[in-house]
């Protein structure tokens, strides 16, 4: 049997998370995966345990009570609203909807793998634009957004933390808007940050712009796999024909419907992000060969004079997982990255790189 040769050639995008390992330990403190240190509200706590008689019944295809619920929690219409199992599955289908074999795609880079993964599928002409911040160099990114095609955007990026401003991103979108290219926008962790306001979500009617976020970062729902994605009314509908049917399972519609009512959830996260990254970053620093980079969401880059992958065996023997970041385009075994998390658990992550250097 033969297979397109981009398919065919394809490689699975390497995450973080107690599976990325062989065998992982169940009493592992993760702190590869950049979820919400709090876990998940206690209001879906309830709901998995009066939730099993629902598990026969095939959920609604179109999310519409979630959509319905996020609507009136990112303030825009219904209409503007796509439904994913997870981020990561509407990436692959805006690939799909977007890119062909001409369309010219450009990256930064070190940034999630899957922009680029999706577009290979697609079998598009991706350009990678080097920077570990991309606010210091948005001059010269701005000089390479290509002609009728399509930019990836990651804001805040992972795994460098960076975000970009409002002002910034919508100078980005005018000039792309004017040479006929797509923007992707990633603000998967956008509602993590200390100014969740800088998304440019309210101005995805522009016609050029699509913004993905998840539930899984910010509510702490990884599991259950809830993510969405805000566009014009056609794109959206474009969307909606192409996903599979069933995408979302009705556990998880309910589950993210009632972490969405936590009306301070999201507040405490920040705060407790907020105050522990000044800790970590604080003491990490203090620690002869190891420099953080500055993050503005729940996780932290931090260069390292000990290989990565070594790194990482060290610490899987005390029982903590970091991220190695040599995986990523643009990176090598110079760098890790770390989910910010509770002070008990990010001690332990101190005491034990100052004993794995």
């Amino acid at each position: 049997m033969k297979f397109a040769k981009n398919i065919a050639s394809h490689v699975p995008v390497p995450h973080g998370g107690l599976y990325s390992i062989e065998n992982p330990n169940p009493a592992l403190v993760d702190f590869s995966s950049n979820v919400n240190p709090l876990g998940f509200p206690s209001s879906v706590k309830k709901l998995l345990k009066i939730g099993l008689q629902k598990i026969p019944i095939y959920p609604d295809p179109n999310s519409t009570n979630l959509r319905k619920r996020l609507s009136k929690h990112i303030k825009v219409p219904v209409d503007n609203l796509i439904i994913g199992n997870g981020a990561t599955e509407i990436i692959y289908n805006f690939c799909q909807a977007v890119i062909t074999k001409s369309t010219p795609v450009l990256i930064p880079i070190p940034t999630f793998g899957e922009y680029e993964s999706a577009v290979a599928l697609c079998g598009g002409k991706i350009e990678f634009f080097k920077t570990m911040n991309l606010n210091h160099d948005i001059s010269d990114f701005i000089k390479k957004i290509p002609k009728n095609g399509c930019i990836f955007i990651c804001n805040p990026n992972n795994p460098t933390g960076a975000v970009l401003s409002k002002n910034t991103m919508l100078q980005i979108l005018r000039t792309a808007k004017s040479h006929s290219t797509m923007v992707f926008v990633d603000e998967c962790f956008m509602e993590l940050t200390q100014n969740p306001k800088e998304s440019v979500i309210d101005h995805a009617g522009m016609g050029n712009l699509f913004v993905l976020q998840s539930l899984t970062k910010s509510f702490g729902l990884a599991g259950l796999r809830v993510g969405y994605g805000v566009g014009d009314k056609k794109m959206i509908s474009v969307l909606h024909n192409i996903k599979i049917p069933w995408n979302v399972s009705g556990l998880s519609q309910e589950a993210a419907v009632l972490a969405l009512s936590e009306k301070n959830f999201l507040s405490k996260t920040r705060n407790l992000i907020k105050k522990e990254h000044v800790f970590l970053k604080s003491s990490i620093s203090k620690i002869n060969g190891f420099s953080c980079l500055d993050s503005s969401t729940n996780f932290i880059l931090i260069r390292t004079k000990t290989s990565s992958k070594t790194l990482q065996k060290r610490l899987l023997k005390k029982n903590i997982l970091i991220r190695d970041c040599s995986t990523f385009r643009g990176l090598d075994e110079s760098y890790i990255r770390i989910a910010i998390k509770t002070r008990k658990e990010n001690t332990k992550l101190i005491l034990a790189l100052e004993e794995s250097k």
